[in-house]
């Protein structure tokens, strides 16, 4: 399958429409990529009823209901084709209606400051927060597996809720730095230091570099260009974006 870019005259339309019918963007919606596999999905399922109802040569399905693109008749193959329209339409018409909202965006925000803070004790000072459970004290070095955890928080839960506010731009370049640098720094540093708490540090400084180096290299004018970078980058990118609100569906 081909990947549906923003640019692509299909999701561009049904960008128009959203914000017709919304007033926002199709990014902004929970769940942009499945809107899209819906959508085509209805095309594919209209063309296929207009071509089974006699309506084929007559219609472009694209801007039409599917009221429009049925001829009537057909057999049980057009009233299966009937039945997975209506189950899609019934699904699209959800799916439009299910905006990101800022008060989501500023739970992952909570998320990830609560998260800086506990992790940062789970690696300095677990019996802190453990030190009152017996199974604390009776699991053999169960402090130091807590401590490894907490500088490992920073990959498993901090940079991920920051990325699922879906950031754009400069600060979508640095959380990206972030998510592939922070697992480097969590195997590498423990064969520096043994010290959790050094390394917890370091991965707060892999995340500030990040920051630092996204927003002082960051173009404007080349925003989502990333024809420049080599190959093997762009896919890990597109890695990246899947299941964040970037990618755009699939086209078969």
């Amino acid at each position: 399958s081909e990947e549906m870019t923003s640019a692509d005259p299909f999701v561009q339309r049904i960008n128009a429409q959203i914000q017709k019918e919304s007033g926002v963007d199709l990014d902004e919606l929970l769940n942009p990529a499945k809107v899209v596999n819906l959508e085509r999905d209805l095309y594919n399922l209209r063309s296929e009823l207009a071509s089974l109802t006699g309506k084929e040569d007559e219609i472009d399905v694209l801007d039409l209901s599917t009221s429009d693109c049925d001829g009537g008749g057909g057999g049980e193959r057009a009233d299966e084709v009937r039945k997975k329209i209506d189950k899609k339409e019934k699904d699209l018409s959800i799916e439009r209606r299910a905006v990101f909202r800022g008060w989501l965006k500023n739970i992952f925000l909570g998320q990830a400051i609560l998260s800086l803070g506990l992790s940062w004790v789970m690696a300095t000072n677990p019996e802190a927060l453990f030190g009152s459970f017996d199974w604390f004290h009776r699991i053999s070095s169960i402090d130091v597996s807590i401590q490894v955890l907490g500088f490992w928080w920073w990959w498993l839960f901090i940079v991920p809720s920051l990325r699922s506010r879906r950031p754009t731009g400069a600060e979508k370049k640095a959380l990206d730095i972030a998510f592939l640098g922070t697992p480097l720094i969590s195997i590498l540093a423990p064969i520096a230091t043994k010290d959790q708490g050094t390394i917890w540090l370091a991965n707060l400084a892999v995340v500030a570099g990040s920051y630092a180096f996204a927003f002082l290299t960051f173009d404007e004018n080349e925003k989502g260009d990333k024809n420049k970078d080599p190959e093997w980058l762009q896919f890990i990118y597109k890695s990246l974006d899947v299941g964040s609100g970037k990618e755009r569906g699939a086209r078969k």
